[in-house]
């Protein structure tokens, strides 16, 4: 972060650039994740299958799923990896945003402290939830947590109906709960949040075509 800044001096560009850096390296381990969940949704309807088939016996059922995964190459954990080697960046990033002075003052765009939340707008009486300001970065997470959700189930292939109706209740609950939990949070943080759900929603767009082509 140090280094980005010494390049363009200014702290929420260095974040950008730290932000796209993350993405690019992990960018073939995130395709490679994204098409195993894929996969595992093109496999739905035979675990669904399955489950009919073994339903008396859950540990029959469990081997023959793993077997399935096996014949199709698929790691049912693969879609997780890439989140999970993020995590420490972002817990570093997290930290050193909030403790750290270099940030204390710095401005970007609109944001006049990416220390503090972004506050597009200062209102003169204060509201539930989202106090007396309005921070834009937050909002802009929202929706594109929708819009790569809306990808996902565009491009996911889904029989059963409970986990139908899950899916479309995950499509707008997740977004609001993460918009409650990072609106009040630094804006630097934010910011950085914001690249990586622009750029995961092109990697999840970028997938789809992909995997039309090939039918």
């Amino acid at each position: 972060m140090i280094l980005m800044h010494k390049l363009v001096r200014n702290w929420g560009v260095a974040i950008i650039l730290v932000s796209l850096l993350i993405y690019f390296a992990m960018y073939p381990l995130t395709m490679k994740s994204m098409v195993s969940m894929r996969k595992m949704q093109n496999l739905q309807p035979k675990i669904v299958e399955l489950r009919a088939k073994h339903e008396k016996s859950p540990e029959k059922l469990n081997q023959e799923i793993m077997k399935l995964y096996a014949e199709n190459k698929v790691n049912p954990l693969g879609g997780c990896l890439p989140l999970l080697l993020q995590m420490p960046v972002f817990i570093c990033l997290y930290q050193m945003i909030w403790r750290s002075i270099l940030f204390k003052g710095s401005d970007f765009l609109w944001i006049k402290d990416l220390s503090e939340p972004d506050r597009l707008i200062v209102l003169n009486q204060s509201f539930p939830i989202i106090g007396n300001e309005i921070n834009l970065l937050p909002v802009i997470i929202l929706f594109l947590m929708v819009i790569q959700q809306k990808i996902t189930a565009k491009n996911m292939v889904i029989t059963d109906p409970n986990q139908l109706a899950q899916q479309k209740m995950m499509t707008f609950m997740m977004p609001v709960v993460l918009l409650l939990v990072f609106y009040r949070i630094a804006s630097g943080l934010t910011l950085y949040l914001a690249v990586f759900y622009i750029m995961s929603s092109f990697t999840q767009w970028r997938v789809a075509r992909i995997a039309k082509a090939a039918e």
